[in-house]
């Protein structure tokens, strides 16, 4: 048994050389360029592509895939080091290949995917030349499956699907989507639904609208979808029938401690720039950081960012340890839980640090807080994985039928006292 804080010298080469690659190479195209997922776009591929090249050529493209799929197969706590420092730009996952949804839409087309779907689907989106969405959520029931209403019906050799989806993030770019839909309504509530691959060009699916979270995505990326008599060969099914949430974790379980591993670097930028501010700005005759207040701020803000970093590495360790994403749900649900909440404190701290600049669209701060309420929602919101967190602890305990608690004070003396009377009493006798 070991606990070991330190990375081993030769993966730290590589993040080494991955940290100076994002920061020279990558964080500039975050203000050049538009859409990352956008790969008809000329502009955008004639800057990314090479720099993708690069990755590959070092090895280190798609690393949370199988050697079988073209990554290295580097577990988890590898990935969440690489992952905090891509998570400093939004280029980067794509210019390393491990971009959501498409790793988790990869990872589940890896596992159930045919042949066939491989070879269509799977390997150029591996490749970055196309990409994909998830089409799950519903407007009436997001954090609720049980009740979405989009369903599949078999006609012949053909599924044919109905309804709406919501939120559908990058399907106006994507070549196709991964729909979840009601196939057995009559099932028990976790058997009825199953999941499918739609090529986006198929007749019948209709972007009503793109919606964009906070206001640096210009036309937005997050599509409310009507299927409307959508038609797919029978073999499009992903997994058995029914098994569309079994399917879904999959992707889920890794999807949401990666998003976890990528805030890191979001919030660590964000506490970097608060800590020069601090030591740039003069108010009422001294430095800002020269202020208790500010120092508070300062402080909270890095033991909330360690904290949350050793949750997610511990996390991360224990997936590598026990190859069963069930088996941490707790874990993963904590990190989900408390992620939102250390985005947007220190984010908004750092907004207020910078004064009315930090109020603009000049400095991130903004976009950074917007975007913490939209971590609190997506793959669940917050209350959900709470929830889920406080039944999993709650399994690991008993109750007592007895009228007092087991650690009453009274009853545990009552017992200590039996298990040391003998020993009490000689001693007794020996001093009289």
């Amino acid at each position: 048994m070991s606990w070991d804080f330190e990375t081993e010298p030769e993966f730290q080469k590589e993040l080494d050389w991955v940290d100076q690659f994002v920061r020279e190479e990558v964080e500039p195209l975050d203000y050049v360029l538009g859409h990352p997922y956008d790969v008809r776009d000329p502009k955008r591929n004639a800057l990314v592509r090479p720099l993708q090249a690069e990755v590959k050529k070092r090895k280190l493209w798609a690393c949370h895939l199988g050697p079988e799929l073209g990554g290295q197969g580097y577990g988890q706590v590898k990935l969440a080091l690489m992952n905090e420092i891509l998570g400093r730009s939004r280029f980067a996952p794509t210019v390393f290949g491990c971009q959501a949804p498409d790793s988790g839409n990869a990872e589940i087309l890896a596992h159930y995917g045919t042949p066939e779907q491989k070879k269509r689907f799977l390997e150029p989106l591996l490749d970055n030349q196309i990409v994909s969405a998830f089409s799950m959520t519903e407007p009436q029931g997001g954090a609720d499956p049980k009740v979405f209403t989009t369903k599949a019906e078999l006609k012949g050799d053909q599924w044919v699907i109905n309804g709406m989806k919501w939120f559908s993030s990058n399907a106006h770019l994507a070549s196709f989507l991964i729909v979840m839909a009601v196939t057995d309504p009559d099932a028990p509530p976790y058997k009825r639904m199953s999941m499918f691959i739609v090529p986006t060009d198929t007749p019948g699916v209709k972007i009503l609208r793109n919606l964009a979270v906070g206001m640096h995505e210009q036309e937005g990326s997050h599509a409310f979808i009507r299927y409307e008599d959508v038609h797919v060969p029978k073999d499009h099914m992903l997994g058995p029938r029914g098994g569309a949430f079994v399917v879904a974790q999959t992707r889920l379980g890794g999807g949401r401690i990666h998003h976890a591993m990528r805030t890191i670097g979001q919030v660590r930028a964000a506490f970097d720039m608060m800590c020069e501010r601090a030591l740039s700005r003069t108010t009422q005759g001294s430095l800002l950081a020269d202020k208790q207040m500010v120092q508070e701020k300062i402080a909270d803000s890095w033991i909330e960012i360690e904290q949350f970093r050793l949750l997610v590495l511990r996390t991360a360790w224990k997936v590598d340890r026990y190859k069963d994403y069930l088996k941490v749900r707790k874990d993963i649900a904590a990190v989900k839980a408390i992620m939102p909440k250390v985005f947007h404190d220190v984010a908004a701290r750092a907004l207020h640090l910078h004064g009315s600049l930090g109020a603009t669209g000049e400095m991130p701060f903004v976009e950074q807080v917007i975007q913490s309420f939209h971590m609190g929602l997506a793959d669940g919101p917050t209350e959900v994985h709470k929830i889920t967190l406080a039944r999993q602890v709650l399994r690991e305990y008993k109750g007592t039928a007895d009228l007092f608690p087991t650690r009453h004070i009274p009853k545990l003396r009552e017992a200590a006292i039996r298990k040391y009377a003998g020993q009490i009493e000689r001693e007794v006798s020996m001093q009289s």
